[in-house]
């Protein structure tokens, strides 16, 4: 298989240069005509402003406003970015070696950038925070779900730490809080076939064979609510969240179940309160058994 060109283009901000590829064939001339047919969200008089400033490149440098369309050929240039509400929370670092970095991520900040959320990701934060411009995820939190999120070091252990998460061999516990209800008998194992189609915010449970699975346990309860302790032995679309609504016992401040209610992305005021508690493997690299614990808590508990 044939490698990919590296990137001509330094990191800004902390973000990679994006990276697009030509068609083999097409009926463009120039490249302009092409990205304006493919860009269709960018304006065509902003594709040909990046064109002229030379914000646009290819292997061998700054593509021109009468760049000729390259067949099979890979351009790259840095998005313009979106305006966003500043996340008025800082991202914690948990641990940090060579190899990895376990951090805590808090409530509304998502975990790497995506749509409207840029800057204002854990991966860009701690990208600039901690001098790494390598650092990768090796799997993700929700935006509005806090807690721990193992980021990997270099590039080119990315995939063993990624491999752990999509076999399964992660141990993670969650913490929440949720109304508490004397009849509901726990422990419990709660499986469930959980589905997810794209353009829609929710997940939702249909008939089928079971495809996420979840331990719930009661670890103590005051005043109308209750702390539990959640182990994923899946990691489905909002599995957790499905799970506890369908038990009654929705997750404090959840937006999507069983309701979805619209929140302005200024509103820090009500955190989702479930929080990714713990994180324990056999290190791929090292062969270490690793655990981490965050240090944040649940505000409507603690």
């Amino acid at each position: 298989m044939r490698r990919k060109p590296s990137s001509p283009l330094p990191q800004r901000n902390g973000l990679d240069a994006a990276r697009l590829k030509l068609p083999a064939e097409g009926p463009w001339l120039l490249l302009r005509d092409h990205l304006v047919e493919r860009l269709p969200r960018v304006a065509s008089e902003r594709i040909a402003e990046m064109l002229r400033d030379q914000r646009i490149w290819g292997t061998s440098g700054p593509l021109g406003i009468d760049a000729p369309f390259v067949p099979d050929s890979y351009i790259w240039f840095h998005r313009d970015l979106p305006v966003e509400v500043e996340v008025p929370f800082e991202v914690g670092v948990v641990h940090r070696d060579d190899d990895i970095v376990v951090a805590d991520k808090p409530h509304f900040l998502a975990t790497i950038p995506r749509g409207q959320h840029v800057m204002q990701t854990a991966l860009v934060k701690l990208r600039d925070q901690l001098g790494l411009p390598d650092l990768s995820p090796a799997h993700r939190l929700d935006r509005v779900t806090a807690g721990l999120v193992l980021f990997v070091v270099r590039r080119e252990l990315r995939g063993k730490y990624q491999t752990m998460f999509r076999d399964r061999v992660v141990t993670k516990e969650y913490e929440a809080v949720a109304p508490y209800d004397p009849s509901l008998e726990l422990p419990r194992v709660v499986r469930s076939r959980i589905m997810k189609e794209r353009g829609i915010i929710t997940a939702f449970e249909v008939d089928g064979e079971p495809n996420a699975e979840t331990h719930v346990s009661l670890v103590e309860h005051r005043d109308g609510l209750g702390r539990y302790r959640l182990k994923p032995l899946t990691g489905r679309t909002h599995q957790l969240r499905l799970h506890m609504s369908g038990l009654g016992v929705p997750i404090l401040n959840d937006d999507f179940y069983p309701v979805v209610r619209e929140r302005p992305l200024d509103d820090f005021s009500s955190p989702l309160q479930l929080l990714a508690r713990t994180l324990s493997f056999v290190d791929p690299v090292s062969g270490v058994e690793r655990s981490f614990t965050s240090r944040l808590e649940l505000s409507a508990w603690s």
